[in-house]
């Protein structure tokens, strides 16, 4: 007869563990001295048991997740070659920026298995005739392309529609339509909100009302059996919060999905965030986004971007890649995070974090949708508005030294010099232009203190 090991100790509950920490302090405040009040509102307690979860949040995971590696398309000869080359070298999925219509598929996709590498898609443009071609090509083929159509997330971005409200509302029925030949039609940005400074709360609401504003409309005109949206996602710097922020997305939209009954599985293709990334001290940009891509991993992402470690001021070059490449892939065949699915299930912290972000979340979007849905509230300003306040907040904290981004607010080397080094404009582009919509920015945290270090370089 098996004993446990844990017989020979007596039950401790959470209470007393309480006392007995309280006993330790010698009279400090517990939630002072020990409680930690987060930006996105959770207080995180210094030790989390059984009784913390009444009812675990079941999330389905994939089995596997691929590793990504993304190519703007300027020549679709040059960007076939180099994505057949990648392919050999560890790269298990691929996604291709395309710019213009111009671009012929047949080229691109040459020699390239489609059956076995999935294939995302994403457009500088918002073309049928485009869209109508690339069908006809893949027709008959089986495939793994997902198409990044997100028309609610260009009017977000650039603050105004590809043409208008029901051209392309109407266009993308219409491509949807024929979505069958397709792994997924339908995209929904969340980057863009992470990277503009929104909370974990506000960006899995945002996610929900987003997809909302697809799902409903829909409904009425096309059959939604077949539904399955690909959520973007951008892992930021808190380890575990971000691990906790997948699985929560996960159960909102099956939540969502419930109501709508249709399938409740999404297509998840995260990468790490653009907030903390610096231009000085760069190299330390290599351990944000290995965390960051862990956490993604640990969430139950389908797939995983990593950005290399100089995108902000760099334009694509071998050894970046390479190196965002092998990071994933010490991952997946050195730290074998590919062996077991939905690791994270159980753990008291985590299953803690998700319920409570998804309840946060849940409450922004009632009200969200109580307040006439996502569009209305994005054409009145308050979503943009809830952004600027919690990317202020957040701003203040670095700002103050607070948020700590090493080799840049704290232990800066002043020696480091980058004036020559630029070959990207590492800094906001604000362009006047007339829009219908104010546009949510995304911002770096460190852009101020950067661009006070370069003109002062350029003054010396």
């Amino acid at each position: 007869m098996k004993e446990s090991l844990f017989q020979e100790f007596n039950e401790v509950s959470a209470k007393e563990w309480k006392q007995k920490i309280q006993f330790d302090l010698k009279g400090a405040d517990y939630n002072e001295k020990l409680v930690y009040k987060s930006l996105d509102g959770i207080h995180i307690k210094p030790f989390y048991c059984a009784e913390d979860i009444q009812e675990s949040v079941k999330t389905p995971s994939p089995k596997n997740w691929n590793i990504c590696e993304r190519l703007y398309v300027v020549s679709a000869e040059k960007s076939n070659n180099r994505a057949r080359e990648i392919l050999t070298k560890g790269t298990e999925s691929l996604w291709f920026i395309i710019p213009n219509e111009e671009i012929a598929i047949e080229v691109l996709l040459k020699e390239i298995s489609l059956e076995n590498t999935p294939i995302y898609f994403s457009f500088n443009f918002f073309s049928e005739a485009y869209f109508k071609r690339l069908r006809n090509f893949l027709k008959d083929k089986k495939n793994q392309v997902f198409l990044q159509l997100d028309i609610v997330g260009n009017l977000a971005r650039s603050g105004n529609w590809h043409q208008s409200f029901q051209k392309d509302y109407e266009s993308l029925e219409h491509i949807f339509s024929y979505s069958k030949d397709f792994k997924s039609v339908i995209s929904i940005d969340t980057t863009l909100y992470q990277n503009a400074g929104a909370t974990i709360p506000q960006q899995l609401a945002y996610a929900l009302s987003h997809v909302n504003e697809y799902l409903n409309p829909f409904q009425e005109n096309l059959n939604l059996k077949g539904f399955q949206p690909q959520f973007l996602t951008a892992s930021g710097p808190n380890y575990f919060f971000e691990i906790a922020k997948l699985k929560a997305l996960r159960w909102l939209y099956a939540t969502l999905a419930s109501e709508y009954k249709i399938p409740e599985n999404c297509h998840i293709l995260a990468q790490p965030t653009k907030r903390n990334k610096t231009l000085y001290d760069f190299n330390v940009n290599l351990l944000r986004t290995t965390t960051e891509s862990m956490s993604a991993v640990l969430g139950g992402a389908n797939a995983i971007y990593n950005i290399p470690y100089d995108a902000i001021y760099h334009k694509n070059n071998e050894f970046g890649d390479r190196i965002a490449r092998n990071q994933l892939l010490v991952m997946k065949h050195e730290a074998y995070l590919n062996k077991v699915a939905n690791a994270a299930e159980g753990a008291y912290y985590i299953e803690s974090l998700t319920k409570q972000f998804a309840e946060m979340a849940l409450d922004i979007f009632k009200e969200i949708e109580k307040g006439g849905g996502f569009l209305k509230q994005l054409k009145e300003g308050i979503i943009q508005r809830k952004i600027k306040e919690s990317a202020k907040k957040e701003q203040e904290q670095f700002d103050k030294g607070e948020l700590v981004l090493i080799g840049t607010n704290k232990f800066e080397n002043t020696q480091d010099s980058m004036k020559d080094e630029l070959e990207l404009y590492p800094f906001l582009k604000q362009n006047p232009r007339k829009t219908l919509i104010e546009p949510i920015l995304e911002r770096r945290l460190s852009e101020q203190i950067e661009q006070e270090r370069i003109n002062k370089e350029k003054a010396e």
